[in-house]
Order: structure tokens, then C-alpha cells, then sequence
């Protein structure tokens, strides 16, 4: 080959579909991945900010309901924004894409619900809203995207 980077076909691949289709499963997956890793960095950051600055109290002390309102909308405002990075990333389909952003949000939301449960960390109703509100916040993310974008 002297030193040429190899094609599709060199590269294993039966025919320039499966290659197509290859690439494109690539990018979903890092068009979704992309905007669960903006999300959780981003919230991670307010978090801290709002822990330095003494909004909210120890690590290992409980939220209140006001702290927990004041996280859950800017949880939903940095969920919206992952899920319009999803939509801009996505190959195709974006709404597709930020919907099953929702779902794994959903999934990931709800995990945290019952994990910490019993664990005297904030109110009940907090993790709920989290799970509940990942595919609406998705959907306005991508719906967003689109606005922008003229859809795409």
C-alpha cells in the first residue's frame, strides 16, 4: 500500500454500505455520548460553583426543597443543551437521536432515584423529577437544534 491510509473496502468491510452504515453508527453513539458528557460536566461544574460559594451545604448534607428546585431547573436547562449538542452531532434524524437521550436520561435519572432513596440526601421528589423530565427537556433541546438549523 506504501503508506496510503487503506479505504473501506481495504479496511475489512464487504461493500460501501456496511462502511456508510459503520460510520454512521459511530457518530450516533458519539453524538449521544457527547451530550450525556456535556450534561453530566456541566452540571457537575454548577455544582461546585454552588457548593463554594455555600448555596448549598456539605457534600454529605442534604438539599432542601428550595436547593433542590434551584438544581432540578438548571438540570433541565443543561439537559436541553446536551440534547441539542446530540441533535447537532447526530448523522441523521436528530430528533431521533435526542429522544433516546431522553430514554438514557430516564433510565440514568431513575437509577439515581432508587440508589439514593433512603439515603436522607434531599427530598423524594427530586430524583423523580430528574427521571421524569429528561425526555421533555430532550425534546425541547432538539426541537431548539431544529429551529436553528432549518431543519436539517
Amino acid at each position: 500500500m506504501g503508506g496510503q491510509i487503506p479505504g473501506p473496502l481495504e479496511s475489512g468491510f464487504q461493500d460501501i454500505e456496511e462502511a456508510v452504515r459503520m460510520t454512521s453508527t459511530k457518530r450516533s453513539v458519539w453524538a449521544l455520548v457527547a451530550g450525556v458528557l456535556a450534561a453530566i460536566i456541566l452540571t457537575t461544574l454548577v455544582d461546585f460553583v454552588l457548593h463554594w460559594v455555600r448555596f448549598y451545604p456539605a457534600w454529605d448534607a442534604p438539599l432542601n426543597n428550595t436547593q433542590c428546585v434551584i438544581a432540578t431547573l438548571y438540570r433541565v436547562v443543561i439537559g436541553a443543551a446536551g440534547a441539542w449538542l446530540t441533535a447537532a452531532l447526530a448523522p441523521t434524524n436528530p430528533m431521533k437521536h435526542v429522544l433516546w437521550l431522553g430514554v438514557l436520561g430516564t433510565v440514568i435519572g431513575a437509577l439515581g432515584a432508587v440508589v439514593t432513596w433512603n439515603r436522607g440526601l434531599g427530598p423524594h421528589w427530586y430524583g423523580i423529577a430528574l427521571a421524569t423530565l429528561a425526555i421533555p427537556q430532550s425534546w425541547v433541546g432538539g426541537k431548539v437544534y431544529l429551529s436553528k438549523s432549518g431543519g436539517k
